[in-house]
């Protein structure tokens, strides 16, 4: 490392410890050493402390204690006669800084300061990721949808070329951090006066104006090894090891480079994050810490995001439909507001539907797009409402009709990653908006059929040969095509609900989270999901017919030893093999003894209240607190990591209606407590399963957060009602 940007590092460490010192000193003063502090939603305290010293920092007084570590990384700056250039020196002064940025923005945090406002623009920064934001984007991140993420710092040399680099790391799928000035500009404010939307929904997260800021991104990346990793506080060695081999980032800073930006570089140099830069800097080799290139004087800034992802060493493959409009995941979470609508269809305005169906090779010529109903370009160039019918036919040698509700659910993420148009719905709820932007850029009718045709090719290779898709657009074509249809969803719907699991065989894995957590194992059996909501048995049978060696994997059930709590002795082999011999037996119908692990990306926990016998259940994005005493984020913390907790478990929101749900601890009678959004998003569902139970109104006695977060209201409560629960045999 040159010794330029070590003695910068080093310089800016010291400077940065030193404000954080007076800070704290301040605030202490102010407010008393005792004076509890928390960034919002997160169990880990301040992150980046937490995780490379152990240390949980509660309060100011705590903060003084961690200032300590700083102190510890710090360094002389080297003089000229006796410069002998050590890289570790550096790397220290990094780690030192990251400690003094993550306390800074703590007490700014205290006094209201954070997240901050932009004055110029009255932009308020997203400020520090929250727990809930971080598991939200967990399967995102294994499953390839989210290859990686950016952190860009500084400003562009135009608003233009602003634009061009986000645009292009949105296309590749990746999440972009923004953070840090260059010349009084940033990024942020260039892509404000292009009128780029920014936030989580469009993959663009402008964190705060100062480089200092980039920390956010930091503690990010620390908590994705405490989370999904499972490696404990004070592992430093192993922590940095994770980000550098699993926690794909890198950097890109524009504009002149100061002591601050070198120095929070050299903190995620420490973590395997490399970095590429417009401007000429020296060279940076720390051999087997991080990965560097040179890059050539004369900068192009169409190749910046290229060179960055070949640097970090990211395989991304962009499946992209030949459409007139960018296009790819970041786009999907895109609103396209009334005023900006060009068109709508259906969403209860005019009849819509979208349906996939079997067919034979012969019946359907591959790519075909056809458009059925009269003058329909007219219609839809005058804009307003018009009806419409998205049927997609679907053929080839290992295409089977479980698998059209799979490849039917994949519409929605297909239409929504075309930039300017906005999809929400299912079946015969569908609701499509095209905004004014898109059909200025030539987007048609005929680009939604495009879209599904070479989407289903992609995603469903292995079991697609043939794609056909057919648009209607008048309303008697429609309304004629939506009878078939909602027979056709019947029909599925009979036979997906008599699977049950001892109709079938085969379970299903899912190995997708082991490259955050590498000994959990998913079970996915046909009555019980994946615990992040997202696969179930017929997408886990799916994505093996697309990948016999990816994370989906067939499990042979084996002999039933367990018919109460759900134990077969495949099940058991498949584990110890899958998992690396970290868990040897899996209970599948219990919290109580040998549950199934939790990686981190779980949409709910049930937990176990002794006192109420029974259990709550909370959902990640539910920030209260919960009878046991902790929230969601803290609670998370001790059931991720690929460990089996008995009385805690990660679950995925659909199973708490499955009729095997809790089945060995006495089924939903030893449900007591949840969350009231919760109550109201599964009450359809939860009433039938009451009423099969023999109690038909247990939901109005399962108590929530406007009843209690206590556990002994939550008894008082329970008593008043006559829950069932106090009355069952003991579930310890």
């Amino acid at each position: 490392m040159s010794k330029l940007i070590a003695t910068a590092a080093i310089r800016a460490a010291n400077k940065l410890v030193a404000q954080a010192e007076e800070m704290v000193e301040k605030a202490i003063a102010e407010k008393g050493k005792d004076f509890v502090f928390e960034f919002p939603d997160t169990a880990f305290y301040l992150p980046m402390i937490y995780a490379m010293t152990g240390f949980p920092v509660k309060t100011l007084g705590d903060m003084k204690v961690a200032l300590g570590f700083a102190k510890e990384l710090q360094h002389a700056e080297p003089d000229e006669k006796i410069w002998k250039p050590y890289l570790g020196e550096a790397l220290d002064s990094g780690m030192a800084t990251l400690f003094a940025e993550e306390i800074i923005l703590a007490v700014r945090y205290i006094y209201g300061l954070e997240p901050c406002k932009d004055p110029e623009t009255g932009y308020v920064y997203n400020g520090f990721i929250t727990d809930t934001i971080q598991r939200n984007l967990g399967i995102q991140l294994v499953d390839g949808t989210m290859p990686g993420f950016a952190a860009i710092l500084g400003a562009a040399p135009s608003d233009d070329i602003a634009v061009s680099i986000v645009r292009e790391l949105q296309e590749k799928k990746i999440l972009t951090f923004l953070s840090g000035q260059s010349n009084g500009d940033s990024v942020t404010k260039q892509l404000l006066r292009k009128g780029v939307e920014l936030g989580w929904d469009s993959w663009i997260v402008p964190l705060g104006p100062d480089t200092e800021h980039t920390l956010y991104a930091l503690d990010w990346a620390i908590r994705a090894s405490l989370i999904f990793g499972g490696i404990k506080p004070a592992n430093f060695k192993d922590h940095l090891k994770y980000q550098k081999d699993r926690v794909f980032a890198f950097a890109i800073a524009l504009g002149p480079l100061d002591d601050v930006k070198w120095a929070t570089g050299a903190g995620a140099i420490n973590m395997g994050f490399p970095a590429v830069a417009d401007t000429d800097v020296p060279v940076i080799h720390p051999t087997g810490v991080c990965t560097y290139e040179e890059v050539d004087t004369e900068f192009d800034h169409t190749k910046i995001v290229q060179k960055a992802i070949e640097v970090r060493g990211l395989k991304i493959i962009v499946e992209r439909p030949d459409i007139p409009v960018a296009f790819g995941p970041a786009f999907e979470g895109e609103r396209i507001r009334k005023e900006d609508m060009f068109i709508e269809f259906g969403g209860q305005r005019t009849p819509a539907f979208e349906w996939v169906r079997m067919r034979e090779m012969e019946d359907i010529e591959d790519n075909k797009v056809i458009i059925v109903g009269d003058k329909w370009q007219e219609r839809f160039a005058a804009g307003g409402k018009m009806p419409i019918g998205i049927l997609i036919e679907a053929a080839g040698r290992k295409m089977q009709k479980d698998f059209e509700s799979v490849i039917e659910r994949k519409i929605h993420s297909n239409i929504n990653e075309a930039q300017g148009v906005w999809h929400m719905g299912q079946r015969d709820q569908n609701w499509v908006r095209i905004s004014v932007g898109a059909k200025i850029c030539g987007f048609t009718l005929e680009h939604i059929g495009i879209i599904q045709n070479t989407l289903t090719h992609n995603r469903f290779r292995s079991i697609v040969d043939k794609v056909q898709t057919t648009i209607f657009t008048d309303e008697a074509s429609v309304n004629k095509m939506l009878e078939e249809a909602r027979a056709a969803y019947k029909e599925r719907d009979k036979r997906l609900g008599s699977l049950t699991d001892e109709s079938v065989e085969t379970f299903y894995s899912c190995l997708l989270c082991q490259s955050f957590a590498p000994a959990h194992v998913c079970v996915i059996s046909p009555e019980r999901l994946g615990l992040c909501g997202a696969y179930n048995w017929l997408d886990g049978k799916a994505a093996y017919e697309i990948d016999p060696t990816g994370g989906n994997q067939p499990i042979t059930k084996g002999e039933l030893v367990d018919p109460r709590y759900g134990r077969y002795t495949g099940v058991d082999e498949y584990l110890k093999k899958a998992s690396g011999g970290a868990v040897e037996t899996l209970n599948l119908y219990t919290i109580m003894e040998n549950p199934m692990t939790s990686c981190g990306c779980f949409e709910c926990i049930l937990a176990i209240i002794p006192e109420a016998n029974g259990v709550m259940i909370v959902n990640r994005g539910f920030t209260g607190m919960t009878p046991i005493g902790m929230k969601f984020s803290t609670l998370a913390g001790t059931v991720g990591g690929g460990a089996q907790t008995p009385g805690f478990m990660g679950i995925g929101i659909n199973f708490v209606t499955s009729k095997k749900f809790l089945f060995g601890d006495g089924g939903l009678k030893r449900l007591v407590w949840m969350p009231k959004g919760l109550k109201e998003r599964i009450a359809d569902e939860f009433k039938k399963r009451a009423e099969e139970a023999g109690v038909p109104n247990l939901l109005d006695m399962v108590a929530d957060e406007s009843i209690c977060e206590d556990s002994e209201k939550l008894l008082e409560h329970l008593t008043s009602v006559g829950h069932p629960a106090l009355e069952m045999p003991s579930i310890i």
